[in-house]
């Protein structure tokens, strides 16, 4: 057993099959193959089954996996505690939309400026989606809302959101959820962290549950048109709302303590790089 082999072996596993984990790691898909075989050969029992193009681990594979994170993880503390480097490479980092679009340009474009080597990677989803995303190693890291207790992942306390409730600009004033009259609760998809907070809101103060419909939407922009246009309400950061530079034509509404939310920077325990610590540490200062 290699350490080259339990990297591709773990690859394959994050990346769900042969061919995507060999664009990943540059390599032909025949050494790929040829490497997890040898893997399996030298263990002595198959680690995936087989099901036609899909690769699934056997209970043998999800063992090997655990120490194949836990070797592979330690080799690279071992390779920074010996002999540190200064940032490069490619560092991937997932991040909410309202946080990358109200948060991030001004560290980031710093970042650039101070470590050009670095291949910086940023996508946006919804926290479950970035949560899952650290966990399986296609992130190195991401910024989730509210706190994450879970033992395999460190979590940075970085920026301090207000989640207001966003009603068209006609709507009568809102302090609790039997004030609000429209039907629609214009969210983004499941797994969105504010949008739980917008449901636990309704659900918790009155109401009985959120409006009885929902509309989904892909961003804050379309989300905001929409409500000022009298399709719904919506709960919406305020670093967001404070962006916009058009005039509104939609009100604000305070959620009071329910809308106080903390935006944290997670990634796996001992996963750490030298481009990722920089990253950690500007985006602290810049708090």
């Amino acid at each position: 057993m290699e350490l080259a082999e339990l990297e591709i072996f773990r690859t394959v596993v994050a990346e769900g099959g042969v061919t995507r984990a060999a664009e990943r790691l540059n390599r032909v898909q025949s050494n790929v193959t040829t490497r997890i075989k040898q893997l399996e050969e030298s263990m002595g029992v198959p680690l995936f089954v087989r099901d036609r193009r899909r690769l699934v681990l056997t209970a043998a594979g999800e063992a090997l996996l655990d120490y194949a994170e836990r070797i592979l993880d330690l080799v690279q503390e071992a390779r920074h505690a010996v002999a540190p480097q200064s940032p490069r490479g490619r560092l991937r980092i997932g991040s909410m939309e309202s946080t990358a679009a109200s948060r991030l340009p001004t560290p980031l474009a710093e970042f650039h400026q101070r470590w050009p080597e670095v291949r910086l990677e940023l996508s946006t989803a919804p926290t479950d989606v970035l949560v899952a995303q650290v966990r399986a190693c296609k992130l190195d890291a991401a910024l989730v809302a509210g706190h994450l207790d879970d033992p395999a992942f460190d979590a940075t306390p970085l920026f301090k959101e207000e989640l207001m409730l966003v009603t068209p600009r006609s709507h009568r004033r809102v302090r609790s959820p039997e004030d609000v009259t429209l039907d629609t609760l214009i969210v983004f998809e499941q797994g969105c962290a504010y949008r739980r907070h917008a449901q636990t809101w309704f659900a918790t103060h009155g109401r009985g549950g959120a409006p009885v419909r929902t509309l989904e939407l892909a961003s804050y922009h379309a989300i905001l048109a929409c409500v000022a246009a009298g399709a719904g309400v919506a709960v919406v950061p305020r670093s967001v709302i404070a962006m916009q530079m058009e005039p509104h034509g939609f009100a604000t509404h305070s959620l009071g303590r329910d809308g106080r939310v903390t935006t944290y920077l997670i990634s796996r325990r001992d996963r750490y790089s030298a481009s990722f610590l920089a990253l950690r540490s500007l985006l602290m200062a810049s708090v």
